[in-house]
């Protein structure tokens, strides 16, 4: 089965993630912004959701760890939690 590692930050509004998207892309730290504005648990590890499996996070989320470029950040993708900004760190 496949798995991959990434992090993500995790907000409210569509708004909130596109301007942390654009802060990010001009080089302001992904761990750092997840550590201040996620409201995921895993903000306070900069986002890092450690190693996973295919299927073990929703299908909207699975869809860009397991099939969009890694590294690259991307986002916001919707899902019941909000909106996220997925950096998937590797694959295989």
């Amino acid at each position: 089965m496949a798995t991959a590692c990434a992090r993500h930050i995790l907000v409210k509004s569509e708004n909130q993630a596109k301007e942390l998207l654009i802060k990010i892309e001009k080089g302001t730290d992904f761990g750092q912004l997840a550590k201040k504005f996620s409201t995921c648990p895993s903000g306070k590890k900069g986002g890092d959701l450690g190693e996973f499996k295919k299927g073990q996070m929703v299908k909207a989320f699975d869809d860009v760890v397991f099939k969009k470029e890694v590294l690259k950040v991307h986002g916001p993708i919707k899902t019941r939690f909000g909106y996220h900004l997925i950096q998937t760190i590797y694959r295989n």
